[in-house]
């Protein structure tokens, strides 16, 4: 355990990134929040912070409960951090909702043929767009 760790070192040891440049890239790009506001990489993280960290389509939000510079396996990456009540469970909601959106909007196994082409074209004249 170390006693002062960078943001991008600390988001790569606790294996939310794969790489530090990558880590690197989403804190420049302003995705990732150290106690509510933007931070820049070399920012040093603290026990008990609350960081904020994208990942896909799911939004971690994690208190920092470990810190460490160096990257091990996942369930010691785990001790690292916890992540909040709520955001578990608006994660678990927004992963139902995307499930259940999968199976209504399914992609069709085939191309439309010329007559369904015609017919999009038409509800689109119709509609505007």
């Amino acid at each position: 355990m170390a006693d002062s760790v960078r943001l991008d070192k600390w988001l790569w040891a606790a294996r939310f990134f794969k790489t530090r440049q990558l880590a690197k890239k989403a804190i420049e790009g302003g995705k990732v929040h150290y106690d509510g506001g933007r931070a820049k990489t070399s920012k040093p993280v603290e026990l008990d912070a609350l960081i904020r960290i994208p990942q896909g389509y799911d939004i971690y939000e994690v208190r920092v409960t470990g810190l460490s510079d160096q990257r091990r396996g996942a369930p010691e990456a785990r001790k690292l951090y916890e992540e909040t009540a709520e955001s578990a469970e608006r994660r678990a909601r927004e992963l139902e909702a995307r499930r259940l959106g999968q199976q209504v909007m399914q992609h069709p196994h085939r191309r439309p043929d010329k007559k369904q082409r015609r017919e999009i074209k038409q509800f689109q004249r119709n509609q505007g767009g």
